[in-house]
């Protein structure tokens, strides 16, 4: 696979998780009724579901970005 192709896939699999990763953090949010919670514990859960889709992301643009094989 090519950079380029790479690239494209990337994205595409980057749009699909950040939006899976954003109904899951919104469905578990509702379960866990966080709404309901001290606000702080609402505030603490929503910075750490916001940041933590960063990680699966670093790994696919790590993969996106890696040179052509020659």
């Amino acid at each position: 696979m090519t950079l380029r192709q790479r690239k494209l896939a990337g994205t595409v699999a980057l749009l699909v998780l950040i939006f899976v990763y954003a109904m899951l953090a919104l469905a578990v949010a509702v379960v866990l009724q966080v709404q309901n919670a001290n606000k702080f514990v609402e505030l603490l859960y929503y910075v750490i579901a916001g940041l933590l889709w960063v990680l699966p992301a670093g790994v696919l643009i790590k993969w996106m970005l890696r040179p052509d094989k020659t």
